[in-house]
């Protein structure tokens, strides 16, 4: 049994999906940030669990062919990057296999694995920067938020943000310090600035720049512009964001422009967006390039679709892919966001496009009405996933093929396991790396329709068949009870009576049947089929 403080020799040999390298100890897991696969170390336990425990680096014995210089001062105090340690290409390799572990392991799914893409950029990619503003000792500070905390690890530069960026930055820290403005407080929710928040259109060169405030108003406003208008003369919008409340969300409601645009734009797989304070926009613009271009590619449209896009946004990903198909629909529940969808497509001089404001139920019971039927489905849900209700409206729109994107492989192999059992297959899953040096990756997933004829032939010579003693004895309660005892799960009277039915047993004449042939009803999952099978055997059914 291991010991805090003990000290071992270890070598790495794998690593968790949170960046930790995992060796193993008298047994015992033992996880090691700031390690590399093939690592040989002297490792001292610092915390000890039921099963599992936790060591920092005593002594690198032997460094791993992986391991590569860091060059950021805050890396271990920073809770942004992950893999600074590693080269890219080792970083890519564990990022293919945390998602292809989450799809086999949590759905229990077998997909083709396309390749890793990587990021055209490693470092500089980033589009986007929030820098927390606070108050150390009479000095203002601002950086990032040290891991699993509020504590602000102050650093101006960072390898993953445009150079430019770290101008705007200390430029912003000495003009608060010598106008004496008063930097937020979480404690006490008094103080004046909040956050710094800067965008830049990558194509345009437009850079915006956002004070989060804790009041209505900045003192010396016109000042700042005027000095960061010199400071950074890409700077095409100054906006005040206004956010009183004593939580931990970034932005408020209200944006009050001080100086230029509303927005700025930039460019996306040829389609122009207008970006406000509060617009989603993917952080790194040419990775998110590949991706919605290989997700185009999963979708293998011929021109003649009707595509869905849920979760739409300001409708990036189906405006990319509207020159594609015969006619975009849109779906979002965010009424903002349906607007800058409407006005993205009109910029863009898209006429194929319409966005319905509802959610993914509405959106069915909608088009039903319309007598519309999507041929492809193209969802990019937030982290958590889709909710079941959401997955079950994409089954009654019944496209042939779904395209999923998600920067949560464990939430996307739920849901994947869900479609499933809703008649989708897992045909193919790529993973996509959009955040180099961090542990997130995103996947972009093909599922296709389950076709009618798509079941198991199961072999069998009637003439031996006595099936009247067996089903008139046999009850559903005791088939599920077999198959929970033996199998672990439970399977429900609907499934069982579809494999009977496939079976070619009586199930009466209307039991369990849809109310009409256009019903579309969950269908049984391979593996609780086979353990249907199995039961019916054991009860001499069959």
């Amino acid at each position: 049994m291991l010991r805090k403080n003990q000290v071992e020799e270890a070598t790495i040999t794998a690593m968790s999906s949170d960046g930790n390298g995992i060796a193993k100890i008298d047994g015992m897991v033992v996880f090691v940030p700031y390690t590399a696969v093939g690592d040989r170390l002297k490792i001292k336990i610092v915390k000890v669990q039921k099963s599992y425990s936790f060591g920092i680096v005593e002594e690198i014995l032997e460094p791993s062919k992986d391991r590569e210089e860091n060059r950021c001062p805050v890396y271990k105090k920073c809770g942004g990057c992950a893999f600074r340690h590693i080269s890219y290409e080792a970083e890519l390799v564990h990022k293919a296999e945390f998602v292809e572990s989450n799809l086999r392991r949590l759905g229990g799914l077998d997909p083709v694995m396309l390749p890793i893409t990587p990021s055209p950029m490693v470092q500089g990619y980033r589009n986007k920067a929030q820098y927390p503003i606070r108050e150390h000792e009479g000095k203002i500070e601002a950086g990032f938020f040290a891991k699993r905390s509020h504590r602000v690890i102050s650093c101006a530069s960072c390898d993953l943000q445009p150079e430019f960026f770290e101008d705007i930055l200390e430029y912003t820290k000495q003009f608060l310090e010598e106008k004496n403005i008063s930097a937020y407080h979480e404690e006490t929710g008094k103080g004046k600035v909040r956050h710094l928040y800067i965008r830049y259109g990558e194509i345009s060169g437009e850079v915006m720049v956002c004070l989060v405030l804790n009041c209505d108003r900045m003192p010396f406003v016109e000042e700042y512009i005027q000095g960061l208008l010199k400071v950074c003369p890409q700077v095409t919008s100054v906006v005040l964001n206004i956010n009183k409340e004593k939580n931990n969300v970034i932005l408020g409601q209200k944006c009050v422009t001080v100086y230029g645009k509303d927005t700025i734009e930039d460019t996306l797989c040829g389609v122009r967006f207008e970006i406000s304070p509060l617009s989603f926009y993917q952080v790194n613009r040419q990775a998110a390039q590949k991706l919605y271009e290989l997700a185009a590619e999963l979708a293998d449209f011929q021109g003649d679709e009707l595509l869905v896009d849920l979760y739409c946004g300001a409708g990036t990903i189906g405006l990319s892919m509207a020159s594609q198909v015969k006619e975009l629909i849109g779906v979002e529940i965010v009424p903002d966001a349906v607007e800058n969808a409407k006005a993205n497509a009109k910029r863009c001089g898209v006429e194929n496009a319409r966005f319905i404001c509802a959610d993914a139920k509405q959106a069915a019971v909608q088009l039903a009405k319309e007598k519309l039927h999507p041929d492809v489905i193209v969802v990019d849900p937030p982290r958590k996933g889709c909710d079941i209700e959401v997955l079950q409206a994409i089954a009654e729109m019944s496209p042939k093929k779904l395209v999923m994107v998600s920067c949560n492989s464990a939430s996307l192999a739920r849901d994947c396991k869900e479609l499933k059992a809703l008649g989708y297959h897992l045909e193919k899953a790529a993973p996509v790396d959009l955040f180099p040096r961090t542990t997130h990756v995103e996947t972009v997933v093909q599922l296709s329709q389950r076709k009618p004829d798509d079941v198991i032939r199961v072999g069998l010579d009637l003439d031996e068949l006595d099936i009247t003693s067996a089903e008139s004895k046999v009850t559903y309660p005791e088939l599920k009870d077999y198959i929970l005892k033996k199998y672990g799960f439970k399977v429900s009277s609907l499934y069982i009576a579809q494999v009977k039915r496939k079976l070619g047993l009586d199930v009466g004449t209307s039991f369990n049947r849809p109310k009409s042939e256009d019903a579309k009803q969950p269908q049984c999952p391979p593996e609780k089929e086979e353990a249907i099978v199995d039961a019916l055997k054991h009860f001499q059914m069959i």
